[in-house]
């Protein structure tokens, strides 16, 4: 073929070529246009109508919850951001591992995750048997042996983990080594979610309560404070719409989310910790049942402890129901209140006054009958006396002494702020029953009244008890039981007023009167509370004691077993704070030996630590007016406080730096110091507990074993 020929060939070639790419365009441009046709005409209707749908939505903003405080600021409950750290077992990255599987780095890994995340608590303390069936090893092992598309998308390696968290456990051998992807490309990666912590752990998990999370951030309470003041801690949702921008669909907030008060609550958190170790101390000792105690301030009604124990079926105790708030029939505890109400309505006149004991309504005084005054009544807990002090004045119409106790509001509901609280359930003594429509004899009645008088036929929540005992401290002025102080917001800060329940059940002269009686039975000769004596701190207070009721529909009292309960405050001269406590377990125990030793307890501490208005004798770990200085292993303590201008401080003590090889005393730092200086010396910590180290496993001193594990115990 000529040249000439051969370029004319070409030329066609190419223009049939633009020819199909033209035709191609042509095309293209056609279907688009078609396309625009039915979006913006045939079916712009549907179009509009999703269009006006996207951006009608209104999509919810959660509001950030409130955190609870103690009353000296610490944290009770926050919120924290956290993560989930998972392995993707299906990754690129690891299916296309050359050489197949390396079991050899998997059991380093194992071994690892073994060491800083186990699969259950408390794995390092199981026989080898157990551990080997909860250990990552024979994780891993079950997970790698399933066909590749198989294995888990989402392995849990570590829940509620930090940032630090997940940079470990890609730092660890096999992800290190065979996993070299970065970002999305890495098959170890982490779900971010909103968790509520409690920094002091299980202390008082009953009262501060805790929260359903239901989603990132839509948390609502379930129990304590957590769930009594939930409409304050929540907050109030927010709403957002999409708007249309250039770029595309972007959000409009229509309501902003508005983030929960932070809530000041009247706990102290030295106070709750004296009576949570009491209270355990104390129903371990005697092997009781359960226990529950409250401490509240006198003059302000703020709850400053409320502790509650339970026996578990290994013998352990730990946090139970909050039977503060629970009904019981209180027994004794309650003739100090009747006694109150005799005085007031002029039944009786004096303390010295007398009142025959002998057998009545059934009922014999266990301390022999006779005349005894009204302090003696208090001080050997007479049930006959004090029964027939009320009859003085409700014989003749027994439903009017419910009366005169519902006047000092003792039947009103509490809103104290602690979730599940009843109200006492006390009958009201009238000819036909209202419960049930049945008429009761005058006979009848009478027996009934009787009980009630000294604590039966009734049941009673303890912190009901309570704020009675608190006004009688008070001169009469009943102050309602409750723990919020203070709320607080970017636009708030507001000190709530102190709630009454009433501004006075009784005069301050009645008042006076019922506190001498109370002080006999710690105080008195022949008192049933003088093992709770101790001459640091003058304790006034009353014992009571009842059977249980049987659980089985049988019904009766339980024999073998009994309630002790004591309720008073202290120091006598000035009360500062009233108490109760209840413990029950076996019937040869008695209140003098169970719950009076727990508020014996406490009071000492309290007294120790100048808590009641008094000089310090404490040489622990802070004192009633000096910051506390913890310690450091540089001798920097002087340097601190001369910087600060510290006359008055405290310190625990100032550790030197150990010897090389030698087991640091870590005893008194807070955790991050102490597992600093053990893993320093090259051995690993288990922490259990919150707060400052009381307990190393390993002595101080001793030769270290390299790789070996301590553990250590805050409180």
């Amino acid at each position: 073929m000529s040249a000439k020929n051969k370029k004319k060939s070409n030329k066609a070639h190419i223009l049939w070529r633009y020819g199909l790419i033209s035709m191609g365009f042509f095309a293209l441009a056609a279907a688009i246009l078609i396309a625009m046709v039915r979006t913006t005409i045939i079916h712009a209707h549907e179009w509009n109508e999703r269009a006006r749908k996207d951006l009608e939505r209104l999509d919810t903003i959660w509001p950030e919850r409130g955190d609870i405080l103690a009353a000296d600021g610490s944290i009770l409950a926050c919120n924290l951001r956290a993560y989930d750290i998972k392995i993707d077992l299906r990754h690129e990255s690891i299916l296309n591992m050359k050489g197949g599987v390396p079991y050899k780095s998997l059991d380093s890994l194992a071994d690892s995750l073994d060491r800083y995340y186990p699969r259950v608590a408390n794995f390092h303390q199981l026989s080898a048997q157990e551990a080997n069936k909860h250990s990552w090893h024979k994780k891993l092992d079950e997970e790698f042996a399933k066909p590749p598309m198989k294995r888990s998308r989402s392995l849990m390696l570590c829940r509620k983990g930090s940032i630090a968290d997940f940079e470990r456990i890609k730092g660890f051998p096999f992800a290190k080594r065979y996993i070299k992807k970065k970002g999305f490309r890495n098959p170890v990666y982490t779900e971010a979610r909103d968790i509520r912590i409690y920094p002091y752990g299980k202390m008082a998990r009953r009262s501060i309560g805790r929260v359903n999370e239901q989603g990132n951030k839509n948390f609502h309470g379930y129990s304590g404070v957590e769930h009594d003041l939930d409409s304050l801690l929540y907050g109030k949702i927010g709403q957002a719409r999409n708007v249309a921008m250039t770029s595309g669909l972007g959000q409009w907030v229509n309501t902003p989310a508005v983030r929960g008060f932070n809530i000041m609550t009247t706990f102290d958190i030295d106070i709750q910790e004296m009576l949570e170790e009491e209270l355990t101390r104390v129903c371990s000792d005697v092997e009781a049942e359960w226990g529950t105690a409250i401490i509240m301030e006198v003059k302000t009604g703020e709850i400053k402890a409320i502790a509650n124990v339970e026996r578990f079926d290994d013998g352990s105790y730990g946090e139970a129901l909050n039977r503060a708030v629970r009904g019981f029939e209180p027994g004794s505890v309650m003739k100090p209140i009747s006694l109150m109400i005799a005085f007031e309505d002029g039944l009786v006149k004096s303390v010295n006054e007398g009142v025959d004991c002998s057998p009545f309504q059934r009922t014999s005084d266990p301390h022999a009958p006779g005349w005894k005054t009204m302090k003696q009544v208090i001080e050997m807990s007479s049930n006959t006396g004090i029964a027939r002090v009320i009859f003085r004045g409700y014989s003749a119409a027994p439903e009017k002494f419910y009366d005169r106790l519902a006047s000092i509001g003792f039947f009103e509901p509490m809103h104290s702020g602690i979730s599940s609280s009843v109200t006492p359930s006390f009958p009201r003594l009238t000819e036909i029953d209202s419960r049930d429509g049945r008429r009761h004899t005058m006979t009848e009645r009478h027996l009934d009244l009787a009980r009630q008088a000294y604590g039966y036929n009734s049941s009673i929540p303890p912190i009901y008890t309570l704020a009675v005992y608190n006004a009688i401290a008070n001169d009469g002025k009943m102050v309602r039981p409750h723990v919020m102080r203070r709320l607080i917001s970017e636009d708030i800060d507001s000190m709530l007023p102190i709630p009454m329940i009433r501004e006075r059940i009784c005069s301050p002269a009645t008042a006076e009167k019922v506190r001498i009686c109370l002080r006999e039975p710690v105080w008195g000769e022949h008192g049933t509370a003088q093992a709770v004596r101790d001459d640091r701190v003058e304790i006034a207070g009353k014992t009571g004691t009842v059977y249980p009721m049987k659980s089985d529909k049988g019904g009766g009292y339980d024999t073998s077993r009994r309630r002790f309960a004591f309720a008073g405050f202290f120091p006598y001269a000035k009360p500062k704070y009233s108490c109760i406590a209840l413990v029950q377990g076996k019937a040869g125990l008695s209140a003098n030996r169970t719950s009076g030793q727990v508020v014996k307890g406490v009071a000492v501490k309290m007294f120790a630590r100048g808590m009641l208005d008094n000089v310090s004798t404490f040489n622990g770990t802070r004192t009633a007016s000096g910051p506390l200085i913890l310690p450091s292993q540089d001798a920097n303590v002087h340097t601190l406080a001369q910087r600060l201008r510290l006359s008055n401080m405290h310190t625990i003590k100032t550790a030197p730096t150990p010897a090389r090889g030698i087991v640091p005393d870590v005893t008194g730092y807070d955790a991050p110091s102490a597992v600093k200086m053990m893993e320093v010396a090259g051995l690993n910590v288990r922490l259990s507990g919150h707060g400052k180290v009381v307990q190393q496993s390993v002595a101080a001193g001793s030769k270290v074993q390299r790789g070996a594990t301590v553990y250590i115990t805050l409180r």
